[in-house]
C-alpha cells in the first residue's frame, strides 16, 4: 500500500535558474498538494508531461528527496522517519540511477542481493528466472560499461527488484528497450500485480497504459488534475484515442 496525502516539494532555484525561467521567486513548487492511493494487487499509472512532477513525486516515495510537507506511508511505514524501513520494502527503477561500470551483471546484482540480505540459493533462483527473463544471460559475465544502453535498462531492473519487494516503484520502465525486451517488461509488471504487489510507474507510451492501467492519475504543473481507475476514465473519455483525451486534460488544466 502506498498513501500519499497533501504531498509538496519545493525546490530552492539559483540565480542562473531564475533568469533562464524569468522567475523573481527564489524557489519553484515542483509538487503542490497531491494526495492519491495505490493498493496491492493493482497496477497505478502516474501520467504527465516533461516537468509536470512525475519524477520528483516517485523519488520521495523511493526515500531520495524529502519532501516539504505532506505525508507519504509505503507498506505502513513513514517514508521521512522510517526511511530505512521502507527502502527495504521497495524497488525503485528510475533512468538516472548508474551502474558500476567495471563489475558485470552477474557481479552487481549478487552485490545488491548481498545488500538485502538475501541468503544464496534464494538469491541464484531469482536472478536466473530473471536473467533469463530478459535475456540478460548472453551478457551476464560482459562488463556493465561494453554494454547497451538497452542491456543497461535491463539490468537496472533487475537491480530493482532482485530482492522481491513487496511495493515496486518504476520510472519510464521500457525506456531505452527494443520491442520484444518491452513486452517482457510489460509480463513482468504483470507478474508482479498478480503476486499481490503493489505497482506505481510512470511512462510516456499510451499503448503502456492501456495495456497495464487499473488506477490512473495524471499530473501537470506539480498538480493532480486527474485521479480515478482507468475503466472510469475509459467510460467518461471525450477524445477517440488515449492520447488525445490525456492532451485534452492536460491542456484544460493550463
Amino acid at each position: 500500500m502506498i498513501q500519499v496525502e497533501k504531498l509538496c516539494k519545493e525546490f530552492k532555484l539559483s540565480r542562473k535558474q531564475k533568469q533562464e525561467q524569468g522567475s523573481s521567486s527564489n524557489t519553484i513548487m515542483a509538487v503542490s498538494d497531491v494526495s492519491f492511493k495505490c493498493t496491492p494487487g493493482r497496477i497505478f499509472t502516474l501520467l504527465g508531461p516533461n516537468g509536470a512532477g512525475k519524477t520528483t513525486t516517485l523519488r520521495i516515495l523511493a526515500t531520495m528527496l524529502k519532501p516539504s510537507s505532506g505525508k507519504v506511508t509505503i507498506a505502513g511505514s513513514d517514508v521521512v522517519n522510517d526511511s530505512q524501513n521502507v527502502r527495504r520494502k521497495i524497488g525503485f527503477l528510475t533512468g538516472s540511477t548508474a551502474l558500476y561500470d567495471r563489475l558485470t551483471p552477474k557481479e552487481i546484482i549478487k552485490y545488491y542481493a548481498d545488500l538485502h540480505d538475501m541468503p544464496a540459493n534464494k538469491r541464484d533462483e531469482r536472478m536466473g528466472k530473471l536473467f533469463q527473463l530478459l535475456g540478460i544471460d548472453e551478457f551476464a559475465n560482459r562488463r556493465i560499461g561494453k554494454l547497451s544502453t538497452g542491456m543497461k535498462q535491463k539490468v537496472s531492473i533487475v537491480r530493482s527488484i532482485i530482492h522481491d519487494p513487496e511495493v515496486v516503484i518504476f520510472d519510464e520502465p521500457t525506456s531505452g528497450l527494443d520491442v520484444i525486451s518491452a513486452r517482457n517488461i510489460i509480463q513482468l509488471i504483470r507478474d508482479c500485480k498478480k503476486q499481490g504487489k503493489t505497482v506505481i510507474f510512470s511512462t510516456h507510451i499510451m499503448g503502456e497504459v492501456s495495456l497495464l492501467s487499473d488506477d490512473m492519475a495524471i499530473i501537470h504543473n506539480g498538480k493532480l488534475i486527474y485521479n480515478n481507475t482507468f475503466e472510469t476514465f475509459m467510460k467518461e473519455m471525450k477524445s477517440r484515442t488515449i492520447e488525445d483525451e490525456f492532451i485534452r486534460i492536460v491542456g484544460g488544466a493550463a
